[in-house]
């Protein structure tokens, strides 16, 4: 495990699934951990857990689809614990639906979340790190979308296409900054978002043996470890690459 001792790390999308599994990753590693999300109950679980296993963490609530919100969660975390030296932009959402029947309003929030609350974080971590001369940014992309195509879930694909799109972009306007810019794109992960409506677990354990190449779905604690690594200094000469977690299932 890498050692973020003295580093100050901000993780969207805190409150739960990868988000949660990265914050207590980030912490265990000694990392002060700053978690936000909408809901503050979420939040003050994962704080809770840190803090439990004696690290180092805060929550502060935040829509990420709010300029203002966002604005004030990166001031925050600068002001109350002394920089930003890493970020991961990991806040989003799900919904599927043909393209021909995908509801205009769930089209607008999906955009809203996948898209702008990336675009948001990045805009403001960005600015702080470069007063700060430098830092390092990961963002959640998906292997749909990003590396794949599914029938039923053309909105979400082309948010997590355009993140990893924005992430290259960011990437090469940043780097001589000293700001490096990754993403990750999980496959199917140990989390809600991998089970079909009415699967259980056990159910989808079954499908996952055929339906990915290594057999079974892809733990918390395997994608937190990806994401630790594009943060630290073993991926120093990677940058602008979206990285696949997905037991092979797009190879």
């Amino acid at each position: 495990m890498p050692d973020f001792t003295g580093k100050v790390a901000l993780v969207t999308g805190g409150g739960s699934g990868i988000g949660r599994a990265t914050a207590l990753a980030f912490a265990r590693a000694n990392a002060t951990v700053v978690v936000s999300g909408r809901s503050p109950e979420p939040l003050a679980e994962t704080v809770d857990l840190i803090e439990k296993e004696g690290g180092r963490a805060a929550a502060i609530p935040a829509d990420v689809t709010d300029a203002a919100e966002v604005r004030n969660l990166v001031d925050a975390t600068v002001r109350d614990h002394g920089g930003l030296d890493i970020a991961f932009n990991n806040a989003g959402a799900f919904s599927a639906a043909p393209v021909a029947d995908m509801d205009e309003d769930a089209w607008n929030a999906l955009l809203a979340t996948n898209i702008t609350g990336v675009f948001l974080p990045m805009k403001y971590e960005i600015a702080r790190m470069r007063e700060n001369g430098g830092g390092v940014i990961v963002n959640t992309s998906s292997n749909i979308g990003a590396h794949r195509r599914l029938p039923g879930t053309g909105a979400y694909a082309a948010t997590k296409a355009a993140v990893s799109a924005l992430t290259r972009t960011a990437a090469l306007e940043n780097i001589a900054a000293g700001i490096r810019v990754n993403a990750v794109s999980p496959g199917p992960i140990d989390t809600t978002m991998s089970l079909l409506p009415g699967e259980t677990e056990t159910q989808r354990a079954d499908r996952m043996k055929t339906a990915t190449p290594i057999g079974r779905v892809g733990t918390l604690e395997e994608a937190a470890a990806a994401v630790l690594w594009l943060a630290s200094p073993a991926s120093s000469y990677v940058v602008g690459h979206d990285l696949v977690m997905d037991g092979a299932a797009t190879a």
